[in-house]
């Protein structure tokens, strides 16, 4: 890290931690997770087989041995002078230390300890420590939805995992897949409500009818802005699952001390790569890239904090340049071992990224460089069978690709979608747990 960039971290750190929670700014100072409330939900488990949804990001608390702010350059796992963090107690070593009968563990993408490639099949197991099975909802039948024989293994379900709070986020779809499962066998779910990282703001266009996908499964914006208690609740009462309105027996232990402005500092990278908060609120923007003749980083140490394409060597204003290796949570990246030239991001301050929020420029400046410098190329990639590219399942409709190639600014684009998320707040309003 240089010196310009040393001094923009440490002033900023001694910004967060001199303003505080009352500016919404904390690192869960003064929020209450739901896992931490044991009184409210405990009673809910008594004499029932336990079965948890979770992953390497249900600490109870979010506690580690380091108290303080973590800044938005540091990797997430390591104190400030760069060693490991030691963590406090997991929600399942919670649970079985308070006599609760766990008989299973449901994981999601990237498996219960969060180390496996995106989209990864991945076998069930058994969690050595503790003996509890683990259920992968990312097995190789790539339904992701529980097995019916699975779901007799369980009374009540208890979800309890860190998510960023983006639609192409897969963590939420296997929310609502356990949400319909259980809503379809009589089975209640417990949701232990954690802050959403995103949840500050809205944007992006709603995902459209005939879009749903792996990367997108709900009728809500690319930023939704919700926990997921909201959101589980949004789902229920929408009708959203297929057994209809209000078919899941769902309880909600909300944070307290929690208001969408608190913006709160994650303690584990959620999935491989995002390795620190800078990343978390990039991703809404430079996810975009996904698939296409850009990559976001995959096989660095900085992914989705910076762009680049071998198309783009010798483009102006493209001069940043980094080689994607094979790594552990990115075994085969885009463009491995293939010099790749863009932009970093990771000085830009974060001030401006909050503000911005989805930040199109990025996605049209490439894609306009690239089909002029290799026009050869197909930016977008290959579509699938229904001729669908990956950017219309994660930006939920063919509309901004098409309008992108149209030539249409950022700014007219991203004015294009308010209509439906002024609706979508509405919407939403209803099943708000914290204030706005």
């Amino acid at each position: 890290m240089d010196i310009k960039r040393m001094l923009k971290t440490f002033l900023l750190a001694c910004l967060i931690l001199c303003m505080g929670v009352g500016s919404g700014l904390a690192v869960n100072g003064g929020v209450v997770l739901g896992d931490e409330q044991f009184d409210a939900y405990l009673p809910l488990l008594e004499g029932k087989r336990v079965a948890l949804f979770t992953n390497h990001t249900g600490i109870v608390g979010d506690e580690t041995s380091e108290t303080g702010a973590p800044d938005v350059d540091r990797h997430f796992g390591l104190d400030a002078s760069g060693e490991p963090l030691v963590y406090g107690e997991h929600i399942l070593d919670a649970l079985l230390a308070r006599d609760v009968n766990v008989t299973a563990i449901f994981s999601p993408e990237h498996g219960f300890r969060g180390t496996e490639d995106a989209g990864a099949n991945i076998d069930n197991s058994v969690d050595e420590k503790t003996g509890v099975p683990i259920l992968s909802l990312y097995g190789s039948d790539n339904s992701h939805s529980p097995a019916v024989e699975d779901m007799a293994k369980f009374d009540i379900l208890v979800a309890d995992m860190q998510d960023v709070g983006l639609r192409y986020y897969t963590y939420y779809i296997s929310l609502y897949y356990l949400m319909d499962a259980c809503a379809a066998s009589g089975k209640p779910m417990v949701i232990l409500d954690r802050p959403n990282p995103n949840g500050f703001y809205v944007d992006g266009g709603i995902l459209q009818e005939g879009y749903s996908s792996n990367v997108g499964q709900l009728p809500i914006p690319t930023v939704y802005g919700m926990t997921w208690g909201e959101l589980a609740g949004m789902i229920n009462g929408e009708g959203w699952l297929e057994a209809g309105a209000n078919a899941c027996d769902l309880t909600v232990i909300p944070c307290k001390n929690y208001t969408h402005q608190t913006k709160t500092s994650l303690i584990r990278n959620p999935s491989p790569n995002l390795k620190d908060m800078r990343a978390v609120y990039l991703y809404a923007s430079t996810c975009y890239f996904e698939n296409t003749r850009v990559s976001v980083g995959r096989g660095t140490e900085f992914p989705f904090e910076a762009y680049g394409s071998p198309d783009l060597e010798c483009v102006e204003g493209f001069d940043f340049a980094f080689t994607p290796q094979s790594m552990s949570g990115a075994l085969e990246p885009p463009f491995m071992n293939e010099t790749c030239y863009g932009e970093d991001l990771r000085d830009k301050p974060i001030e401006e990224i909050w503000a911005t929020g989805i930040n199109l420029d990025y996605l049209i400046r490439a894609y306009n460089a690239c089909t002029q410098a290799a026009p050869q190329e197909s930016f977008w990639g290959k579509p699938d069978n229904s001729g669908r590219y990956w950017i219309d399942k994660l930006s939920g409709s063919e509309r901004l690709r098409a309008m992108i190639e149209a030539g249409e600014s950022a700014e007219t684009i991203k004015a294009s979608w308010q209509a439906d998320i002024e609706a979508f707040k509405a919407q939403r309003k209803p099943y708000l747990l914290y204030e706005e």
